[in-house]
Formats: structure tokens, C-alpha cells, sequence
């Protein structure tokens, strides 16, 4: 069912919680050491502003590795496997981040992703990318396409 495979990991993908380090003065959010178990190597790093209800999707990128984090607001992270060799082609995973949940996730080259800005306020996904841009890498899909099993529309109940 739909259910269980969001449950699943999708192979190579890496949801690692990050440390948040509070004081009277404010706090300290780490994102990502060069020791790092995920860390490649030295891309680029970019902020994308996301508005609450937009969606930014999907992506997929041919050889960069994506390192997500979400230090302001939240969205819903989507990620879909359609790696011919991978041991879970077709798994779909949710993954809600941001303030209140604040992690890494490492998207491995490709895995199909997009995501959604939730809640009220705007959203600052911070990408810690393996390789600059380069607009021949990256392949753009509409967000509502039906060769993705998925519904970007708020679930209630």
C-alpha cells in the first residue's frame, strides 16, 4: 500500500537530526561538517525561499548530492526513487522538516524531489550541494505529473 512504502528509506538517502545549540543569547544550528559520514565535496551552498502552500518540484539531479536543511519554518520534503538499480525504485518517502524538526537529509543522484512550504511563514531550505549548478544536470518534471504516484494536496484526517 501507499502507506507503507512512504515508511520505507529510499536507498542512499540519509536523514541525520541535527544538533541545535541554545543560549540566552540564541542558538547554534549545525548543518554539515567536512567530516561528515555524507560529505562528498565542496559544490556550492543555496538558499531557496519557499511560501507557505508553494511548491517547488520536481527535481532531479543526474550527479549532484543534495544536503537539505530547513533552519527557518518548515515544508514537506518528497522524495521518489526511480534508480534503475536501486534496490527501492518506486519507494516514495515524506519527510517533514524545519525549525521544529530540524535535520539533514542527503538525496542521492537520482531520486526525484520536491517540496512543499507548511505551515504560516516562509521557509529557507539551505542546500549544502557536492556540485555547482549546472542547468545540463538537473532535469525539471512538472509537479503534477502522473508518473509520480503523489498528491501535493493538504491530508486531512
Amino acid at each position: 500500500s501507499m502507506n507503507e512504502s512512504v515508511k520505507k528509506v529510499i536507498e542512499g538517502v540519509v536523514i541525520a537530526p541535527m544538533k541545535r545549540i541554545p543560549d540566552e543569547r540564541g542558538a547554534i544550528y549545525h548543518m554539515m561538517r567536512a567530516d561528515d559520514p555524507v560529505f562528498k565535496q565542496f559544490g556550492e551552498v543555496y538558499g531557496s525561499w519557499v511560501h507557505p502552500g508553494a511548491i517547488k518540484s520536481w527535481h532531479l539531479h543526474k550527479t549532484m548530492t543534495l544536503n537539505y536543511v530547513v533552519p527557518v519554518g518548515k515544508i514537506k520534503l518528497v522524495l521518489y526513487d526511480t534508480r534503475d538499480n536501486s534496490s527501492t525504485k518506486g519507494v516514495l518517502m515524506e519527510i517533514f522538516m524545519g525549525k521544529d524538526n530540524y535535520a539533514r537529509v542527503t538525496v542521492p543522484p537520482g531520486v526525484v524531489n520536491g517540496f512543499k512550504g507548511i505551515g504560516t511563514e516562509d521557509s529557507l531550505v539551505i542546500n549544502i550541494a557536492s556540485h555547482s549548478h549546472d542547468p545540463d544536470e538537473i532535469v525539471r518534471i512538472d509537479p503534477f505529473t502522473k508518473d509520480i504516484p503523489y498528491n501535493w494536496e493538504i491530508k486531512h484526517g
